[in-house]
């Protein structure tokens, strides 16, 4: 007689999904795949082509300010998006990226974009002692020590002129030579700032799928279960805040060197870092394209209100209801919400036998053995009658043990 866990043969029993449905998720399933794959192709090919659609330089060049603001998004979301810690100072590691990388420039002659790898490699240096410190606290307390540390760094790069130019700023040289025109160079930047982020979305892709990733999730959701668990903590913590330093310093030296300019009010202030969480929060933390989506609608609704609202403050404000309508309406992003909405659209899924009741599964095997209950020529087993009880019928559907075996 067949066992309650012989789902292969006979029909398909009571309670239990049917192949129908089965059919339906597959091919749903398939056609949201279909439908990503395009969806990626047809961006990418926008993306390709839009500094030939770009109507004039300052489209272009709004649309490196976005890319710009995408590839800090990007280096954010490894810290943020996998431990959870929620770092309103990154704007520490772009600045002093952009400082470094213009610096080894003028001061040492080094190649501009070796530079700009030397630039982002000593800032993952300098990362690791201050992670080391930093996240040995949790919650408000990192929030306030990443903040102190821009704030200390902004009083440095002020004071210390005769290095980085003080309150009047440092020019950095741009990479290209003098017969390649500003458009030109927008053109580049543009398709180098593209470049990185496709770099750092695949390094966070392999990471989301290792064992380091799968740590890394364990801590953002528990950190004291997870170490519980074995989970090195500490070692993880401090080596993707390392990797994200890295990426952010990149950013902020590709930066450095399409503007041609520094100033350490900008380049160390608190807004900065607030925006790579609003894009990151935006998108979707906790997914690969999230801060990518909220970069592009961050970056384009800032450059829009200066354009409208440039002598006042209101683009600000207008952040700041973003945030709010975010917080209360999308929690957790617009691409996680999009996806709960498209699986409210999936067919339901309903595959396990052990839905079934006794009464289910005592009639399947009815059925599968022609109606006897039990196979020909043997006796009906005991309590399988109709007056049994419930776990007396739930015992006669038990196979006896070498049958088990």
């Amino acid at each position: 007689m067949p066992s309650a866990s012989d789902t292969t043969t006979g029909a398909a029993p009571a309670g239990a999904a049917p192949g129908g449905a089965k059919e339906r998720r597959s091919r749903f399933d398939t056609t949201l795949l279909g439908g990503k794959i395009a969806l990626l192709v047809v961006i990418g090919a926008l993306v390709l082509v839009f500094p030939q659609m770009a109507a004039d330089p300052f489209i272009l060049s709004v649309g490196v300010v976005i890319a710009s603001y995408a590839a800090l998004a990007v280096s954010w979301n490894f810290v943020g998006g996998f431990t959870g810690y929620i770092s309103l100072g990154h704007a520490a590691y772009s600045g002093l990226g952009g400082y470094a990388t213009a610096l080894f420039i003028t001061r040492a002659d080094l190649n501009p974009w070796v530079a700009l790898i030397v630039g982002g490699l000593l800032v993952a240096v300098l990362a690791v002692p201050i992670g080391i410190a930093s996240l040995r606290v949790r919650g408000a307390s990192f929030v306030i020590v990443s903040i102190a540390l821009v704030l200390i760094l902004l009083l440095v790069a002020q004071s210390w002129a005769s290095l980085t130019g003080g309150a009047q700023g440092l020019r950095v040289p741009r990479p290209f030579g003098e017969d390649v025109l500003r458009p030109e160079q927008h053109e580049r930047f543009f398709y180098i700032h593209v470049a990185f982020i496709v770099v750092a979305l695949a390094l966070w892709w392999a990471i989301d799928r290792s064992r380091f990733g799968m740590g890394l999730k364990a801590i953002r959701e528990d950190e004291d279960k997870a170490q519980a668990l074995g989970v090195p903590t500490g070692g993880y913590k401090l080596t993707v805040f390392v990797i994200s330093a890295f990426f952010t310093a990149v950013a902020g030296g590709l930066y450095a060197l399409w503007f041609g300019y520094l100033d350490p009010i900008f380049q160390f202030s608190i807004l900065i870092g607030s925006y790579m969480v609003l894009m990151s929060l935006l998108g979707g933390l906790r997914s690969l394209m999230g801060p990518v989506l909220g970069a592009v609608i961050v970056g384009y609704s800032l450059e829009f209100f200066k354009v409208h609202y440039g002598d006042s403050q209101f683009h600000l404000v207008a952040l700041g209801l973003l945030l709010a309508l975010v917080v209360l309406f999308m929690p957790d992003g617009v691409l996680p919400a999009v996806g709960a909405l498209v699986d409210r659209f999936r067919p339901e899924k309903r595959t396990s036998i052990r839905e079934m009741t006794a009464e289910e599964l005592l009639e399947h095997n009815r059925r599968l053995d022609g109606g006897t209950g039990t196979p020909e020529g043997t006796a009906s087993p005991a309590g399988s009658g109709p007056g049994a009880t419930d776990a007396e019928r739930d015992l006669a559907t038990v196979p006896p043990r070498e049958e088990q075996r």
